[in-house]
């Protein structure tokens, strides 16, 4: 077994003399996105170090030669803003459905196809720090969207800036800090089903002091037989900028979550009783009821041309969750974490380096209760689970030409997963270790100040999380493998007056990828590795001022548009040949057409596309069905108010949103989730 604390000493000793190996030179620092220009990086009191505001934030992560966006809050006030969906739902290449609550199914380029529940293959960050369990999985209900500044998309392995190297990248939820955020800030919205929530915020600054507070309450009726919902979100922070060239900042996240379950049904009741519980749900009372807190804390200093970080977590939470039985965690997660960035020259050519160490750990405390009526009846299960992880990385990006930069990037992960059973006669302990390495090289070259063009070749691979192994079965415990992966990706971004557009194309050839097969009860029966599977697609995205002035009227009509393309197959296999993978649909579009007025008006439709149904088998011999959902939103934003009118699938056309899959499913296989009916939703905010 590792020796964890003198694995950490080892490697943080060179990562804190990286400075001194690398020496002093001038920092380089991008004023543009395709522009890199000497300069010394400097603190200014009337803006954080730590929290960047988004122009500076989309302009470091367009340095990165892959897939990568920046989500601005203004694109979503103007919606309930109420599930990640809402959030995200016009970034191409990001796959994502709500459940019941704030639960979603969430993938990018096929990560985590078969995980139903939780949340695999995509590293969750708030503020830079993990949200996800330390084996890898993951939970949606942390997530307040109203609170948040600004989203980071990092696609694929280009999540490296935080250590990232799974399938799906990593996403980072960043909120304001007391110099972006309004001094005071109230929002209330509601809507069909018994949907309402109020959100208060404050913010402020004084000498070297600031920090913001934000506080929310949602509940919701549902659409759904049992999916009512209440939920609290609390999130702080408070920043001292202890010297001119350093900063220190402090992290508060709380959540209380009280969410019934209708769970999933067959096909033809998805189609016409949508509304329609599963009846097992109904008859014990399917819940999740979340409460938890996390501490945090960030620390940055300046010296000369060299950035230095270092952070810890923690956090803990308790989840009673009844459902095919009663589900009792006591969860506790915590880490550290150091990074520096030097920005100096390597001979002639810039040159920035990045290394960064981070140790995770957690664990579970987790008993089983027969489920009747939703409450406990007798106990048939106690275990103990917990996972450590240590991950090492470092990246480069080296001035080739001057309109040309090469990166190169390298991962190690190590990681234990063990299980010490407490229950009944014979208790017993498993352990399994795992040893990962990615590597990643790409390029990016610049043609002109507003156009890139990139490419990259890099290695992911993914730890099994807890619910994946079979602590009882040393056989199963040895023959489920990591998750490894090979992506080469193409792709360009840039922009023109009236035009922004976003375009990756990508090949990944996946080894012993993770699949998990449902149970009658929609939960991880078994986990498999599958032998060879393709995943590949396209991300486009396009926003196009269409008409300046129409009809010699003030305003512009703008078009956005995220387009994502899935190919994902097996690859030969011995028994499902060139299936096409279960789970998501191979066309994903969302398109609005917007009008916008000088005065703060704007007025437009938009449509959600699935023009084919996707598989929910192996076998693929059941399917979903296609849905065209249309939509309109209207509103006004001018000084310090703005409210806005959105009304969603105004045709009320029965869908379905997301499947859980199998290996061959019967007909009448209840393994689908309805989507909406139609609804409406209405919003006022005022900034003071």
């Amino acid at each position: 077994m590792m020796d964890y604390s003198r694995s950490f000493m080892a490697l943080l000793g060179p990562l804190t003399l990286g400075p001194l190996l690398l020496g002093s030179h001038a920092m380089a620092q991008a004023v543009e996105p395709t522009q890199l220009a000497p300069v010394k990086v400097e603190a200014q009191r009337d803006a954080s170090l730590i929290t960047p505001d988004v122009d500076s934030a989309r302009q470091q992560i367009q340095r990165i030669a892959g897939g990568v966006a920046v989500v601005d809050s203004e694109q979503w006030q103007a919606s309930p803003a109420a599930t990640v969906k809402d959030v995200l739902d016009y970034t191409p290449g990001v796959f994502v459905q709500p459940k019941w609550g704030g639960d979603s199914r969430l993938s990018i380029r096929g990560s985590g196809l078969s995980r139903y529940y939780h949340l695999r293959g995509i590293n969750l960050y708030q503020d830079g720090m993990p949200l996800n369990n330390a084996d890898g999985s993951g939970s949606f209900q942390w997530l307040d969207p109203s609170a948040y500044r600004f989203i980071e998309v990092y696609k694929g392995a280009n999540g490296l800036r935080y250590g990232g190297g799974t399938l799906g990248g990593a996403i980072n939820f960043v909120t304001p800090s007391g110099y972006t955020a309004a001094p005071f800030s109230v929002r209330l919205d509601g809507g069909s089903h018994g949907w309402r929530r109020l959100q208060m915020s404050a913010a402020g600054n004084q000498g070297a002091l600031d920090g913001f507070i934000s506080a929310s309450t949602q509940q919701q009726d549902g659409f759904r037989q049992n999916s009512k919902g209440d939920i609290q979100h609390l999130n702080a922070n408070v920043g001292w900028q202890f010297a001119e060239q350093a900063e220190t900042r402090f992290y508060v996240l709380g959540v209380h979550e009280r969410q019934e379950i209708p769970g999933t049904v067959s096909r033809d009741t998805a189609l016409n009783q949508p509304k329609q519980a599963a009846a097992n749900n109904l008859t014990n009372h399917w819940q999740h009821n979340l409460d938890g807190a996390r501490l945090a804390n960030r620390t940055l200093w300046l010296v000369d041309t060299t950035e230095y970080e270092v952070g810890a977590w923690y956090g803990q939470s308790q989840l009673d969750h009844p459902i095919y039985e009663v589900i009792d965690h006591n969860s506790t997660d915590y880490g550290a974490y150091s990074r520096l960035n030097h920005y100096g020259q390597f001979g002639q050519r810039d040159n920035e380096v990045t290394l960064g160490l981070t140790w995770s750990a957690g664990h579970i405390n987790g008993q089983q209760f027969v489920n009747t009526g939703g409450n406990r009846g007798a106990q048939t299960a106690h275990a103990r689970n917990s996972a450590r992880n240590l991950i090492a990385y470092g990246e480069n990006r080296l001035e080739l030409m001057p309109d040309l930069f090469l990166h190169t990037g390298l991962q190690y992960q190590y990681s234990e997963r063990k299980q010490q059973n407490k229950f009944g006669a014979t208790p017993y302990t498993g352990e399994k270790n795992y040893s990962l390495w990615n590597p990643a090289v790409g390029v990016i070259w610049h043609p002109d100040e507003q156009t890139q063009l990139y490419g990259n070749v890099s290695r992911s691979s993914e730890a099994p999380t807890y619910g994946d192994l079979k602590f009882d079965d040393p056989t199963a415990l040895d023959r489920l493998k990591p998750q490894t992966a090979t992506t080469l990706e193409l792709g360009t971004r840039g922009q023109r007056p009236q035009l922004a557009w976003d375009l990756s194309v990508y090949h990944a050839r996946l080894h012993d990828e993770f699949q998990c097969l449902s149970s009658p009860w929609n939960i991880c029966d078994s986990t498999s590795n599958l032998d060879t599977t393709i995943h590949q697609g396209i991300e486009a995205g396009l926003d196009w001022t269409l008409w300046q002035q129409p009809l010699q009227q003030p305003g512009a009509v703008n078009l956005n548009t995220a387009y994502t393309f899935n190919d994902f197959r097996f690859h030969d296999d011995a028994r499902w040949g060139n299936n096409r993978l279960p789970g998501t649909p191979r066309h994903y579009l969302r398109s609005q057409l917007l009008y916008t007025h000088p005065s703060g008006a704007f007025i437009g439709p938009n449509v959600e596309w699935v023009p084919e149904a996707f598989y929910v088998d192996n076998a693929n011999s059941l399917q979903s069905k296609p849905y065209t959902l249309l939509g309109a939103k209207a509103g006004w934003k001018h000084g310090q108010y703005s409210w806005f009118v959105e009304a969603r699938n105004l045709t009320d056309q029965k869908y379905i949103a997301s499947a859980s899959i199998t290996d061959v499913a019967a007909p009448n296989a209840a393994v689908f989730e309805p989507g909406s009916g139609r609804s409406i939703y209405a919003g006022l905010q005022i900034n003071y």
